[in-house]
């Protein structure tokens, strides 16, 4: 799976929709296809991953991003089953900022830090031994299912990579999905 095939297909997507001025540019799943076709690359088996690599694993491709006005970004989004569009948004920062560090001996058993890859699972598992939801929530959390799916009526599917349930000490419930990037 080659994820330049990935940029080049998204890219020829944009290309093709794109209006300057405009902050949301719809397209179709099918686009994929059609985009793959007229690059003479082969499509590829899981139109969906095209679409998640953009929304989570990478950025769009610099023939994109550089048509956002300057604090503004490019994201994919849902518009119901298989309807997607380009929109354009302000920028959103995500670093913490005046927070305290909090050192956490590392609870990972030795076994599965010895065969763990450098992946999501592996990640995904740290956080699981070392309680890490718990710690940085102060709700008491407990692991309930992994590659959690859900549809949402008339917009799309949706995945989250672990779903906790937990409690605080009032009793109160609380539901945390875990995405791990």
């Amino acid at each position: 799976m080659s994820r330049n095939r990935y940029s080049q297909i998204i890219a020829e997507i944009f290309e093709r929709v794109y209006v300057s001025g405009e902050t949301y540019l719809s397209f179709k799943r099918e686009a994929i296809a059609d985009a793959a076709s007229d690059l003479g690359i082969s499509a590829p088996k899981n139109f969906g991953d095209v679409i998640y690599t953009f929304r989570s694993r990478q950025n769009l491709p610099a023939k994109i991003t550089q048509t956002a006005p300057v604090g503004h970004e490019w994201l994919i989004q849902s518009e119901g089953p298989g309807l997607y569009a380009f929109s354009l948004k302000p920028e959103f920062d995500l670093s913490p900022t005046d927070v305290e560090q909090v050192s956490i001996p590392d609870s990972t058993p030795l076994l599965v830090r010895q065969y763990a890859h450098s992946d999501e699972q592996a990640l995904l598992a740290r956080i699981r031994y070392n309680r890490l939801i718990d710690i940085s929530t102060g709700v008491s959390c407990f692991h309930l299912q992994s590659h959690y799916r859900t549809q949402i009526p008339g917009v799309s599917q949706t995945e989250t990579d672990d779903l906790y349930v937990g409690f605080d000490r009032n009793g109160a419930h609380y539901t945390l999905p875990v995405q791990a990037k």
